[in-house]
Formats: C-alpha cells, structure tokens, sequence
C-alpha cells in the first residue's frame, strides 16, 4: 500500500486540514445513513487566559487614531481605565458614553480611560469614535498587545490601573457598570 503525503496550503491548521480531508466522509456516512466518524473534542478557550490583578499593569506606547501618543508610564499617579473593544461588540459600544462621562465627572480627580480597539480597521474605530464623539484616546490594539495583558479574547474587557500602575480590577463583558464605577470611586480614595 503506498502512503500519500498531503502537502496542506500555507496558513491553513493541521486541525483545520484534517476537517477539510474528513469532510467527504462524513458526508458521504450521513447520506449512507451511517453514523459520522468520531471528531475528537477541542478543548474551550477560556475568555481570558490570565489575570493581570495584583499585577504592574504592562507599558506601552501607542498612536491614537487622531495621532497623538498615548504613554501609559505618564499616566502614573492617576487611575487608568485600560478598555479592549471593537466596533462590532454590541456591549462595547453601549459601555463606552459611560466611560465618557465617567471622564468629565471624575477626571478632574485624577481619573483617565484610554481605548484600544481591537479592530483590523482603523477607519472603522475612527468613525465609531466620531460617532460617539469620545473624549479620551483610543489607540488600535492587535492580538500582540492582547497577550500582554494575559490574553484578551472577549471583548469588551477592562482594566482598572491603580495610581501606582497595578492592575486592581479585571470586568470580562459588558453590564458591569455599577460594579466598575465603585471599583473606580474605591481607587480614586
């Protein structure tokens, strides 16, 4: 019996080509009226692989979308919201006006929120920023800058930095904003 190698298209899992290889076969069993081939279990991602809590919250440099740099190392001594989200995330859009006036009433007490979107596209994130007319700066983020801050997967996702640089809080989702504002109130003290 000879062996075939198969060469599988560059980009393309191993996982991801040995579905596309099963894939008539399973057909052909499910319209033969046999039971399909067994598909061994992926193990669930969680949404967010580690947490930052307790921890000095990762520097980084970065554009924003109007062009100016945003340098977390310059926002010590004030409390950083850090929120991850994109403009398809229905709850990431519902938070952000409220993150906005959370700028205007606490801001004055040394309180900042800075935006990384996770979009591909910056003219996507500038034109929802527009549209929401947001106060604070919005940079774009990429998987990279995610996993520095222990693997962003969900969004939206939002860090709370302490005035000393530590993250204090972690929010995974949206509809926590009751919750966030008092762990901002109790950083602000």
């Amino acid at each position: 019996m000879r062996v075939m190698k198969v060469r599988r298209p560059r980009g393309i899992s191993i996982s991801r080509s040995l579905r596309i290889l099963m894939l008539p076969a399973i057909c052909s069993a499910l319209l033969s009226g046999q039971a399909a081939p067994p598909v061994e279990a992926r193990p669930q991602t969680p949404a967010h692989s580690a947490s930052m809590v307790g921890k000095p919250a990762p520097l980084f440099m970065r554009r924003t979308l109007d062009g100016r740099l945003i340098n977390l190392s310059r926002l010590r001594g004030k409390v950083v919201l850090l929120n991850f989200w994109a403009t398809w995330c229905a709850p990431c859009q519902s938070e952000m006006p409220t993150f906005n006036t959370w700028l205007r009433q606490y801001g004055g007490l040394g309180f900042e929120v800075v935006g990384i979107s996770m979009d591909d596209d910056a003219d996507a994130a500038r034109s929802l920023v527009s549209k929401l007319r947001l106060d604070y700066p919005v940079a774009m983020g990429d998987a990279a800058f995610g996993r520095r801050y222990g693997g962003v997967l969900g969004l939206p996702t939002t860090f709370l930095i302490d005035r000393r640089g530590r993250v204090v809080q972690e929010f995974q989702g949206g509809g926590k904003l009751n919750s966030l504002e008092h762990a901002v109130k109790a950083a602000l003290k």
